[in-house]
This record gives C-alpha cells, structure tokens and sequence, in this order.
C-alpha cells in the first residue's frame, strides 16, 4: 500500500461516523416527517446529552483498555439519592432527627456518590486484579440493588421548579442539558489533549507493560479515570430525574450498552490507546438519532433492541478489522 492509499484509508476512516449519521438522517427523514421538525430536534439533544455525559467517562475507560457496565446503575442511584436527599433529606444515626439539603448540597451529594462507586469500582480492578467486564458487572447489580433500598422500590417525585430547571430549562435559547453536555465534553478534551493525565491514560492503553516501565503510576490513574466516569454517570442520572421530575428505581437500565455503542461507533477501540471524545460525541448522536428515529418509525421496542445491538456487534467487527491493519 502507497502513502497515498494509507492517507485515504485514514481520511475515509475518520468520516465513517459523519457518513453513516448523514445516511441514517436522510432515510429517517424520508420515512417520517416528524423527524426534521424543531420540537423533534430539541428532544433528541436532551436524551443525547444524557448519553454523551455516560459516554465521555465511557470513553476514558475504553482508552485504559478496561469497560465499566455499571453506569446505568450508578445512574439510577445518583439520581434517586439527589432526589431523596433534596425532598426528604437524610436521618442522622445518632438522633431522631432529619437533616435538610439545598438543591446545590442534593446535586453535590449525588455526585459524590457516583465518583465513590466508581472509585470503588478503580479500587476492586487495581487492587484485586478483578477483569473490569467483571468488577462492574457486579456493581451494576450492587447499585441497581442500593437504589431499590434507597428508594424502597417507589419513585421519588414532585422535587421542585429549580431542580426541574437542569432537565428541562433553557439558557441562550438552547437546552440546559446541551449546556452540561458541552461543558463535560470541552473538560475531556482538554484533559485528553492536553494534560499529563491525558498522555498517561493512552499510553497504559496503548501498551500497559511499557507504561508501567516508564513510571506511570497505572493504578492511580485507573482509580481517577473510574471515578470520573462514576462522577458522570451521576451527572447523566441528576440530569434523567430532573426531567422526569421523579427518581424512578429501574432509571438507566440499558444505558451502559448506549455508552458502549457511542464509544465504539465513534472509533475508541475495545482494545484501548486509540480512540477520541470527538468521536464519541458523533457516535452518541448516531445512537440518539436512531433511537428517536425508531420510536418515529413505530418499531417495537423488542425489535429496538435488536437493531442496537447488531449496530454494536458491527462496530465491533470493524474495530477488530481495523486493528488488523
């Protein structure tokens, strides 16, 4: 192959993603005129900006070479524990005696207890050496389980106008969650491109051994980054339940696969060390573009699942067959 040829391989490679979102747009176009319409636009962003919040800390795992699929969980649990903690506050152990939080305190509360499972999550593949497909997976269940006790099964609703406000509110004549996607996505960037902890979370996924060699602390950075992607999933959930206006316990269930989807149809690679949270953003709209395009298009939700997840499995397989080059 020339130099030339390796060049248009590249170019066409990085427009595989822009190619495929306009094909999708333009059939779903056809097939539905609601698709095109403003309200259509506006209610694609919101559920998009959910996914690209789970899919950028998605992406830094990714990058390591590890897999988190516990973040629709750890969703679902932050949100219901803002919501508890702005409507009903929390009981002190030692008293009969309930302890009131404001919006900020709830929001903060929520996002600290998404970065602590998720650093739980670092803590139990670093320490442990527990495969990253299997430490999550358990915590997906232990969260999905603490969110049912926290919220006894029952949905916590009726959280207020201001809290609302992060879900459904606009700021500049653009959503407010577009706003909170576009600020996740300018840190990542920033921190990918032009950090140390950027460099270090490529090189362990490029070549772990080497990384180690060279005196990257590998466990350090896989304890930030897990967290990270836990602080975000947190960010997803507050953002779900406010538009919701209720914390529902089974919040979030599939939306690991979601992230998956963004992360490998953007290009990051499953084997780690290449990959970018560009990318990501555009695989995350081709998932929220095909996802509001099959609710359009009337498709049974049990043939939605099967059209994700051929569309993930294809991705895949180009993945694999791009490493091989």
């Amino acid at each position: 192959m020339t130099a030339i040829q390796r060049n248009n391989t590249i170019n066409l490679s990085r427009l595989q993603s822009l190619i495929a979102l306009v094909v999708l747009c333009t059939i779903i176009a056809i097939l539905s005129d609601k698709f095109l319409t403003m309200d259509n636009g506006w209610n694609v962003l919101r559920q998009i900006a959910v996914n690209i919040c789970i899919s950028v800390g998605m992406t830094l795992i990714v990058l390591t070479a590890g897999i988190d699929l516990s973040v629709g969980s750890i969703l679902a649990l932050c949100g219901a524990v803002t919501a508890g903690l702005l409507k009903n506050g929390i009981k002190l152990p030692s008293a009969d005696l309930f302890v009131g939080f404001t919006l900020l305190g709830a929001l903060l509360g929520g996002i600290i207890v998404g970065s602590l499972l998720g650093w739980f999550n670092g803590f139990v593949i670093t320490k442990f050496k527990v495969p990253p497909f299997v430490g999550t997976l358990a915590m997906l269940t232990i969260a999905r389980g603490l969110t049912m006790l926290w919220t006894q099964g029952h949905p916590i609703s009726n959280l207020g106008a201001p809290f609302a406000t992060i879900g459904t509110g606009w700021l500049l004549g653009i959503p407010v969650p577009v706003w909170i996607a576009g600020v996740v996505v300018l840190l990542a960037v920033f921190i990918t491109r032009q950090t140390r902890l950027g460099r270090y979370i490529y090189a362990i996924g490029g070549n772990e051994n080497a990384a180690i060699l060279s005196g990257i602390n590998i466990n350090k950075v896989k304890l930030i980054v897990y967290s990270i992607a836990g602080a975000l999933a947190a960010v997803g959930g507050i953002m779900v339940t406010s538009r919701l206006d209720s914390a529902q316990p089974n919040a979030g269930t599939g939306y690991e696969l979601d992230a998956i989807a963004a992360v490998v149809i953007g290009g990051t690679s499953l084997s780690g060390g290449k990959g970018s949270i560009g990318g990501t953003v555009m695989g995350a709209v081709i998932i929220g573009v095909l996802n509001n395009g099959l609710v359009l298009l009337n498709v049974s939700p049990f043939w939605q699942q099967v059209v994700k997840g051929a569309v993930i499995l294809i991705a895949v397989i180009i993945d694999k067959g791009g490493n091989k080059k």
